[in-house]
């Protein structure tokens, strides 16, 4: 039986522990390119996946609610039609219009400020007025915003109601709006991907 040299062994740590230390750069850099390609990997199976087919968007859910069609064959997940309305994508369970208003339904992550920007698509869609800009735009929804009798939290359970009446004012006053005004809104208008 052979033994094996102390010197040796202690010289093949030593020699790993050198070559750890001077390659840990690219070992740290593979296990974030991994990291990143999971994260990726992971994201792209997310349970939606949204396909544009122009002016109306098609959202897929993926679940268990498959079907068969008259042949037997098996028909794709469900489907629930969504709209893009002036870069704002709405889903018309969540969106209702009456003679007087438009009633907004939030959805997760919504506040009022959301809503007011649905409300404004939808009038804007039958109202059409290109002379306002992204800035216009902001203030209005933030004027509805304001000036609706809604007050509280907002939940998905919560629909707010804004009257044509209080849009058609607010695309009134944004219009009175100066130069300076409207150059200070730039930056809000700047974070609104619908209005890019």
């Amino acid at each position: 039986m052979e033994q094996q040299d102390p010197i040796f062994e202690e010289s093949s740590a030593d020699q790993a522990k050198a070559w750890i230390q001077e390659n840990l750069r690219i070992i740290v850099s593979v296990f974030i390119v991994a990291a990143i390609a999971l994260g990726i990997y992971s994201y792209s199976q997310r349970s939606q996946t949204i396909t544009d087919d122009g002016a109306n968007t098609l959202l897929e859910t993926k679940g268990s609610d498959t079907g068969t069609d008259q042949t037997g064959d098996k028909q794709p997940p469900s489907a629930i039609k969504v709209e893009v309305k002036s870069g704002v994508v709405v889903t018309p369970e969540l969106s209702r219009e009456t003679e007087t208003s438009f009633i907004e339904q939030a959805e997760r992550g919504n506040g009022s400020t959301h809503l007011a920007r649905r409300a404004l698509a939808h009038y804007l869609e039958k109202n059409p007025d290109s002379s306002l800009s992204a800035e216009h735009k902001v203030y209005i929804e933030d004027y509805l915003r304001k000036n609706v009798s809604f007050r509280g939290a907002v939940t998905t359970k919560t629909s707010i109601e804004f009257s044509k009446n209080l849009i058609k004012q607010g695309i009134e006053k944004s219009k009175t709006l100066n130069d300076r005004q409207l150059q200070n809104l730039k930056k809000y208008s700047a974070r609104v991907s619908a209005y890019r």
